[in-house]
């Protein structure tokens, strides 16, 4: 409608002479009805190569044969149309296609719905409210299901052959499986193209996470044309670093310090928390490596006695935890936690939370890839000041084609 010249609307306006917002309403029905007859028309005319009132072009043996009526289902309520028909039968409508009897888009309203995180039922109750139309919670599904394909397709589809940063973690849902309701984790990967740019790899539904799962993972992303990533960024999970290592053997890996401060407060108790965690700050702000050593060591003569096991799982797992301290701290930002990954995992809680048990494993991918897709929507810029950052993985990783 915007696009009609406003002394038409006007003449129009004044033709009608409208008393109420309904007659508008019918107006607008009665519009959208010619609008639709009028395409008809048109694809029938292209369909015979000649117009409907001039056969001079007619080069077909193929003619107009009348019409068969049809009522179908629209935002502006029910609509009659004649839908034309040739004598061959070869005319198949695209703008109303043969057998749909419903243009409200509602198809697309359960796919929105759905990747909010609303049930299949309340989907079903929000239609009827919406539409006064009555769609089951097994039709919403099979609805949702159509997507199914594109699911696969994302999944496997080729990936670039460089990443700068991965981020690996895994979030866990309740599924039924065998009339029995186990816990399941799905495996996130989270990359950063070598634009800067954020991309999900993938999601892997599987068994409680482990690092033989994770193996999987990752020969999955080579297979795909993952052929180098320069860092790593995961949690504590034992065994993440050999399975990095089995496919990736060039990698570095950065361990989330924020996942090693909360692993070593467990051993803490409250009273001594504030002043341990205020030792370690010192440690992992260090302006370089061996001033973190000499923070470690500091921290190490001081709560050694009370609380060895705290210490010693920063000690046994130094080359991991201090992969980040080589680097300037435009980069440490982007590396030093999980917190990229963890950002979309809320995100994907949010669409979760009203699913207490997923009836499959196909379920809950459904409604973690929608979300994927309506997160990734808001990635269209890269990392600040990604120049300095390449400039800097050049160095530190000897690769002159990084850029």
């Amino acid at each position: 409608m915007s696009n009609i010249p406003k002394e038409v609307l006007k003449n129009y306006i004044k033709e009608q002479n409208f008393s109420n917002p309904n007659e508008v309403l019918a107006a607008m029905k009665e519009m959208f009805r010619d609008v639709l007859q009028e395409a008809l028309e048109a694809e029938m005319d292209e369909q015979l190569g000649y117009d409907r009132y001039d056969m001079s072009d007619k080069e077909t043996p193929n003619r107009r044969n009348g019409y068969s009526k049809k009522t179908i289902k629209s935002e502006l309520g029910p609509v009659d149309l004649n839908i034309p028909r040739d004598r061959h039968g070869d005319y198949d409508p695209k703008i109303i296609p043969k057998y749909q009897r419903n243009v409200t888009g509602i198809e697309e309203k359960v796919m929105a719905l759905y990747a909010a995180g609303m049930t299949t039922r309340d989907i079903s109750e929000q239609i009827k409210n919406l539409y006064d139309v009555d769609i089951s919670a097994d039709m919403v599904s099979n609805i949702t299901n159509r997507i199914l394909p594109l699911v696969s397709e994302w999944q496997n589809r080729p990936l670039e052959k460089r990443y700068s940063f991965v981020f690996m973690d895994a979030i866990h849902y309740k599924v039924r499986e065998d009339k029995q309701v186990v816990v399941k984790a799905a495996y996130v990967v989270l990359g950063v193209n070598m634009d800067g740019v954020k991309e999900v790899l993938g999601i892997w539904i599987g068994a409680n996470e482990s690092s033989k799962f994770w193996l999987s993972v990752l020969n999955d992303l080579k297979n795909r044309g993952v052929q180098e990533v320069l860092i790593f960024c995961v949690d504590g999970l034992s065994g993440f670093k050999e399975a990095i290592g089995a496919v990736y053997p060039f990698a570095q890996i950065q361990r989330c310090i924020i996942h090693q401060l909360r692993a070593s407060m467990r051993y803490i108790p409250y009273k001594d928390k504030k002043a341990f965690v205020a030792d370690l700050k010192a440690v992992y702000t260090s302006v370089n490596e061996e001033m973190a050593l000499e923070n470690l060591l500091h921290a190490k003569e001081k709560w050694c006695n009370k609380y060895p096991n705290a210490i010693k799982s920063w000690e046994d797992n130094w080359d991991n935890i201090s992969t980040f301290l080589m680097f300037p701290d435009y980069i440490r930002r982007i590396m030093y936690t999980t917190n990229a990954i963890e950002s979309l995992n809320s995100q994907f809680r949010k669409v979760t939370k009203t699913k207490l048990i997923f009836p499959t494993d196909e379920s809950l991918m459904k409604m973690l890839y929608l979300a994927t897709e309506r997160v990734s929507k808001k990635w269209t810029r890269g990392y600040g000041d990604w120049d300095r950052v390449l400039s800097q993985l050049n160095i530190l990783f000897k690769k002159e084609d990084v850029v």
